[in-house]
C-alpha cells in the first residue's frame, strides 16, 4: 500500500473545494422524521435507546440544567453517528480533526460556565479558592484552578481526538501488515485479518462508547454550573 498513512485524516475536497461541511450534515440524513402514528422497528429501538439515555443523563440536573436535554441528546447523536461512519472504508471521520472537536467542546464548555456566573455566581467563584486555604497558598491555588478550568474543553477535544485517531491509525496499520503477509505467509495473516476483524468490533464500541463520554463531561460541567 503506498498510501499515506495519514491520508485518511486530511481533509477531503471536491473540486478544489472543502466538502467537510457536507460530510458534518450527512449523519442528519440517517435519522429522517416519520409522519406515521406507528414507527418500524430501527425508528422504534433509535427513541428507546435516545429516551434511555436521556433519563441516565438528566437524572442528576435541575430543571434548568434540563433545558439542555435536546442540545445534550443531539450532541450523542451526532459524535456517535459520525464516528461510526468513519469506520466504514474511504470515508472520513470529521471527529479525528481536532479543530472541530474543539469547535464543539468550546461553545458548551463556555455556555455551562456562563450559566454559573449567571446563576450561582458565589458557588462558581468559590471553586477557586476551596475552604480553610493558607494564606500563602491562595495566590498559587486561584492560578492553577483558573488554568484547570480553561484546560476543560482542550481536554474535551484532545480526547476524543486521540482515541478516534489511534483506533483508525491502529486499524491502518494491521490492515497494511495483512496485506503484506499474505504473500509471505498465509497463516500469519490470516492470524493478523483475525486480530483486524476484533480490532473493528473494538472499535465500533469505541466509537460509541467515546461519544458517551464527550457529552456526559459536558454534562457534568452544566450539572457543576447550574
Amino acid at each position: 500500500m503506498n498510501e499515506n498513512l495519514f491520508t485518511s485524516f486530511s481533509t477531503p475536497t471536491l473540486m478544489g473545494l472543502p466538502i467537510i461541511i457536507m460530510i458534518i450534515a450527512f449523519p442528519a440524513l440517517l435519522y429522517p422524521t416519520s409522519n406515521r402514528l406507528i414507527s418500524n422497528r430501527i425508528r422504534t429501538l433509535q427513541q428507546y435507546l435516545i429516551n434511555l439515555i436521556l433519563k441516565q443523563m438528566m437524572a442528576i440536573h435541575s430543571p434548568k440544567g434540563r433545558t439542555w436535554s435536546l442540545m445534550l441528546m443531539s450532541l450523542i447523536i451526532f459524535i456517535a453517528s459520525t464516528n461510526l461512519l468513519g469506520l466504514l472504508p474511504h470515508t472520513f471521520t470529521p471527529t479525528t480533526q481536532l479543530s472541530i472537536n474543539l469547535g464543539l467542546a468550546i461553545p458548551l464548555w463556555a455556555g455551562a460556565v456562563i450559566l454559573g456566573f449567571r446563576y450561582k455566581f458565589k458557588t462558581s467563584v468559590s471553586h477557586f479558592l476551596p475552604q480553610g486555604t493558607p494564606i500563602l497558598l491562595i495566590p498559587m491555588l486561584i492560578i492553577i484552578e483558573t488554568i484547570s478550568l480553561f484546560i476543560q474543553p482542550m481536554a474535551l477535544a484532545v480526547r476524543l481526538t486521540a482515541n478516534i485517531t489511534a483506533g483508525h491509525l491502529l486499524m491502518h496499520l494491521i490492515g497494511a501488515a495483512t496485506l503484506a503477509l499474505f504473500s509471505i505467509s498465509t497463516s500469519t495473516a490470516l492470524i493478523t485479518f483475525i486480530i483486524l476483524l476484533l480490532l473493528t468490533m473494538l472499535e465500533f464500541a469505541v466509537a460509541l462508547i467515546q461519544a458517551y463520554v464527550f457529552t456526559l463531561l459536558v454534562s457534568l460541567y452544566l450539572h457543576d454550573n447550574t
